[in-house]
């Protein structure tokens, strides 16, 4: 039987490292590029195509996994939480939040993760908070300020939030809930075994969910025509290109990369991660404005690794 308490978390090591460090690239490289496909799609509908290609992407490599007599369907609802929370939930939300706020703005906000995974795993999964961990989330949150403000006060100051910034917020707790979730062994083990059928059986399941609210999408959009969403899909070659990015990686090959991470250094420190994304999204903005990267860039960075490392500590 497989067990159902969360994993013992390993001390990081190089190889967790580069896979928790992966994500964030592709995640900032999602947040940009759902910016610029923002005003020729709705946003849901966007994320339902997004893992309608990912699921196909896996069906040749995990698709034993929706056979009759599977495992899965035996734990239908663990996927179908699952793919809720991270297919469904927090893609969507991420691209309603790029409907009215910048891909920084966006990023900042989901520097709030840290804090996230260390409330859900105290409340929910009774996992202590240790005085390292609240280090790094000093640190950590110190350096994506310095990202923000660009080594300015006055910058920071002059920062506005939107009505999408809360939505990168809901979006921030569900994925700590769905984070936090991976930790448990509830399925088959031959599931968990097969990366590309674990998140197959997440991406069939949160289809679902994500099919639901597209209807949703489309009956909204059709009785209130609101003059801020595009009531139609404008497909370009630049859109196709976006969603087959956002497909192949934010979504195979980050969420693989991600699972793995988690497993191995466990949520709370894996959440120190994600806040390498406000810096990389930074980073990918000012070379596409053909700007080099400045000096507050580094010290950005030395403030987040600086609060990876301490998280990672053991009390």
């Amino acid at each position: 039987m497989p067990s159902s308490s969360p994993a013992q978390p390993t001390p990081l090591s190089p190889a967790t490292i580069a896979l928790l460090t992966l994500p964030p690239l592709l995640w900032a490289g999602n947040a940009i590029v759902g910016r610029v496909a923002a005003p020729w799609i709705p946003p849901i509908t966007f994320n339902l195509l997004r893992w309608v290609l990912a699921a196909l992407l896996l069906a040749p490599l995990g698709g034993w996994i929706l056979r009759r007599g599977s495992p899965v369907w035996g734990d239908w609802r663990r996927y179908l939480l699952l793919g809720s929370l991270a297919v469904a939930g927090y893609n969507m939300l991420q691209y309603l939040a790029l409907h009215t706020s910048s891909p920084l703005n966006v990023t900042l906000v989901a520097s709030s993760m840290p804090v996230w995974m260390m409330l859900v795993g105290r409340l929910f999964f009774g996992a202590p908070v240790q005085r390292p961990q609240l280090g790094g989330a000093v640190l950590s949150l110190a350096g994506v300020l310095v990202v923000l403000s660009q080594g300015s006060w006055a910058n920071l100051m002059q920062l506005r939030f939107v009505p999408g910034d809360a939505w990168m917020l809901a979006a921030a707790f569900t994925w700590s809930c769905y984070s936090w979730l991976l930790t448990r062994h509830d399925e088959d083990p031959r599931v968990r075994a097969d990366w590309a059928a674990f998140l197959l059986a997440q991406t069939v399941f949160g289809l679902l969910t994500a099919g639901v609210l597209t209807a949703g999408e489309w009956t909204w959009l059709t009785l209130a025509a609101p003059a801020d969403m595009p009531t139609r899909i404008a497909w370009s070659w630049p859109l196709a290109a976006i969603v087959l990015f956002v497909a192949v990686g934010p979504s195979v090959l980050a969420y693989r990369a991600w699972g793995a991470g988690v497993q191995r250094a466990g949520p709370t420190v894996a959440g120190f991660f994600t806040n390498l994304t406000p810096l990389f999204t930074a980073l990918m903005s000012t070379l596409l404005l053909g700007e080099p990267p400045r000096a507050y860039h580094a010290v950005a960075f030395v403030l987040i690794v600086a609060g990876i490392v301490v998280s990672a500590r053991r009390a």
